[in-house]
């Protein structure tokens, strides 16, 4: 990661206007940037789930029908989790415990993933480098090409036939290949810098990719036998890897989100207009969607302002559209997910060609 990256510091008026009417908010709201009551029972819901679902596909016996739609519920439920609980979580959002937000953030280890990668691979490079190539290890998709200057392969003609299977498989390849592959390259990306790893984090990475497959892999094979388990693990790990990525996706590869390429160390823009221009949102009026989602489909508020938590984004999206009109700056927004879905596939086929 390139460290003498500077972003524009000269005329930052949107920015100051921005962080004034937001601070001025939550002090006229008397409220706390971090989780509330609702968040912590989002939480409680979803663990609970999490253990009931899992419990009754592996120790009670049940029709494979209703084992097939369980597990895309647990699916759904890991992806939920993520959202909800890892993310808030690991932005040290969740709580103004900084300890329980340390905690719950191991909530993606349970998944079978590591928050230590995580950490440097989402908040460190993609919160702050986002949308721009060779810095955004987020926007590195094997076998994808999203932008402009990324080179044209043979394949890439026809990514928009599979890229629905590169979704699908992503989490499973992520749980079981990449956090190995990143592990013994000790680098997030092909050609980023080599990362420091504590002896404390190697031992939490073995432990709990262990106990994952102890508890993924091992007991189901012995309770249900090997056939139900893999096709289980398969239907919930395609489930969740749709989930997270097209989420992601329909934040940052859309029309009108921005890409860069850097040809020297400065960025134009200020830092907060660049988060702008590189993020949309989408769907904020579906509360059902918001609720499953932590709020992620209100990209832009979470780029902004990562250390707050996602319960007060359709607040701040009030704000920050505001202040956008009144500095006459872009504003990415689709009013339903399927709307931003078309125009992520639209950008797809452009850049196949």
């Amino acid at each position: 990661m390139n460290h003498s990256i500077k972003f524009n510091n000269v005329n930052t008026l949107f920015s100051k206007s921005l962080k004034q009417r937001t601070s001025d908010y939550f002090k006229n709201t008397s409220q706390k940037k971090t989780g509330n009551r609702k968040l912590f029972f989002k939480a409680v819901l979803l663990l609970s789930t999490f253990f009931i679902l899992y419990s009754i596909l592996v120790f009670v016996p049940i029709h494979w029908t209703v084992g097939i739609f369980l597990c895309i519920l647990f699916g759904v439920n890991l992806a939920a989790i993520g959202f909800n609980i890892m993310h808030d979580a690991g932005h040290n959002s969740f709580s103004d415990n900084k300890q329980l937000n340390n905690v719950l953030s191991y909530s993606l280890n349970l998944l079978g993933g590591n928050i230590y990668f995580w950490k440097l691979k989402h908040n460190i490079a993609h919160h702050t480098y986002t949308n721009i190539d060779g810095e955004d290890h987020d926007i590195e998709i094997k076998f994808m090409r999203i932008h402009h200057d990324q080179k044209i392969k043979k394949h890439h003609h026809f990514q928009r036939f599979y890229f629905p299977i590169l979704y699908g498989i992503s989490y499973l390849a992520w749980i079981f290949y990449q956090d190995y592959e990143k592990y013994f390259r000790k680098r997030m990306g092909q050609t980023s810098d080599l990362f420091h790893f504590p002896l404390k984090e190697k031992f939490i990475f073995w432990i709990s990719k262990i106990l994952h497959f102890l508890f993924f892999i091992i007991i189901p094979v012995w309770t249900v036998g090997l056939i139900p388990t893999l096709v289980g693990i398969a239907i919930s790990g395609i489930v969740c890897g749709m989930s997270l990525a097209t989420v992601f996706q329909l934040a940052h590869v859309v029309d009108g989100t921005k890409f860069k390429t850097l040809k020297e160390f400065r960025i134009e823009e200020e830092w907060m207009i660049h988060q702008i221009q590189s993020t949309a949102n989408f769907a904020t009026q579906n509360k059902i969607l918001t609720w499953l989602l932590g709020g992620l489909n209100y990209q832009v508020e979470h780029h902004i302002f990562p250390k707050v938590s996602h319960v007060h984004y359709p607040a701040l999206n009030l704000i920050v559209r505001e202040t956008c009109i009144e500095f006459n700056i872009q504003y990415n927004e689709y009013t339903s997910f399927w709307n931003a879905f078309k125009s992520h596939v639209r950008v797809i086929h452009a850049m196949s060609k």
